[in-house]
């Protein structure tokens, strides 16, 4: 399905407005990369990166040293790596055509079109506001419903100081119905107050949005914001905030190979965690690599630190006609259909104070309407704990 809007109509002035904005993203770049799924990458100097624009990073330095990764306890460092039915780490499409060379970062450059498939130029590159939902615990999340945003999640905190969390997500290609939903997976990392406009929220993991990038692949990406999603942050590098180091990974280009039905599993680790030292909040992608980090400055509740991690699904039913969508989250099968046919989250983790991660203990799970999508978690000696989760959305039990 094409998603390009290269045939509609549009005002010279709105054309201009639009133009201004993205020049403010594509950099001048020292090195142009086509990739076979038609994205452009430009290698851009890391002194000149988006990120840097931000009022609140003018006097910022990059952190050149880097963080001091969170450690393991023997027992998970043993278990993370006797995994014999896990997935098999999935990479990025862009790197059949070429690599960014040391000392620049690629950026996925930012098109017009993109910008047109936005309800409008403040909307790109923006999650829309939930909307506060009472709940029965205090302890709850509150993302329930809102926008016609649903979820599949397990989540832990609510008393504890976190500083981090970390999983292991297979990939998959869910089918998404109309232009303006998405299905995403990943991981939230909170402070603040759920029902306020303080929310603070670093994420991570993959999305299908074909609004946001005009097709259907999996991608890898990030968001963040200080007030609940009003006016600050973002997704990826849409404006400024996440200050890249890597040359290697493009946050937002696609990520191949895929998942399949009863066949081979592509999975990626996602990691975000504080910097002990430096207070900044580190994204780490596999195994070892360091993507890039949101400088504490960013923050109000979370320059200290979280409060609350979320793992799992989440989709957009934007139908009006009283029908469910039917975008898919994760494979499209429900958490019972298990490994092969269903989404998973295995090694959960969080980061405590002493910088070191543990496997999570105690989650608790949440889906709105288990007839359009479900989670079930479970615990064992190689997948820790672990939960399976998603759904096709519209059908039979789910009309």
């Amino acid at each position: 399905m094409n998603y390009n809007t290269h045939t509609r109509k549009v005002g010279p002035l709105r054309l201009a407005r639009i133009q201004r904005h993205i020049d403010t993203l594509n950099k001048p770049s020292l090195k142009t990369i086509e990739s076979p799924d038609g994205d452009i990458i430009d290698c851009v100097h890391k002194r000149k990166q988006p990120a840097l624009d931000h009022p609140l990073l003018k006097d910022h330095k990059i952190q050149r040293v880097p963080p001091e990764r969170p450690k393991f306890m023997m027992e998970q460092k043993m278990r993370n790596y006797s995994s014999s039915d896990g997935g098999r780490g999935a990479w990025q499409t862009w790197h059949r055509t070429g690599h960014c060379p040391k000392g620049t970062v690629p950026v996925r450059r930012t098109s017009v079109d993109d910008v047109l498939r936005a309800k409008s130029l403040y909307h790109f590159g923006r999650k829309q506001r939930r909307p506060p939902v009472a709940t029965s615990s205090v302890d709850a999340p509150d993302v329930v419903s809102g926008n016609g945003h649903e979820h599949a999640i397990a989540y832990t905190g609510g008393t504890q100081e976190l500083y981090g969390a970390k999983a292991t997500i297979n990939v998959w290609d869910p089918s998404i119905q109309v232009v303006n939903e998405f299905s995403l997976s990943q991981i939230w990392v909170l402070s603040g107050s759920f029902d306020g406009s303080d929310l603070n929220s670093i994420e991570a993991g993959w999305q299908v949005s074909p609004e946001l990038y005009g097709d259907s692949r999996p991608r890898l990406f990030t968001y963040w914001t200080a007030d609940a999603y009003e006016a600050t942050g973002c997704y990826n590098l849409l404006c400024s905030g996440f200050i890249q180091t890597n040359n290697k990974i493009a946050i937002g280009a696609a990520i191949s190979p895929v998942s399949s039905i009863s066949g081979e599993q592509f999975d990626i680790t996602i990691l975000i965690w504080k910097d002990p030292r430096k207070g900044n909040w580190w994204l780490g992608f596999g195994d070892n690599t360091l993507v890039g980090y949101w400088p504490a400055e960013l923050f109000t509740h979370l320059a200290d630190h979280a409060t609350m991690v979320e793992f799992g699904g989440e989709i957009v039913n934007t139908r009006s006609d009283g029908a469910h969508t039917s975008t898919q989250m994760g494979s499209g099968h429900f958490a019972d259909d298990g490994f092969g046919k269903s989404s998973y989250f295995r090694n959960l983790e969080v980061v405590d104070s002493d910088n070191s991660l543990s496997s999570v203990e105690s989650i608790s799970i949440l889906a709105e309407d288990t007839n359009c999508y479900n989670i079930k978690s479970s615990s064992n000696a190689e997948w820790g704990t672990h939960f399976y989760y998603g759904g096709p959305g519209n059908n039979p039990k789910c009309p």
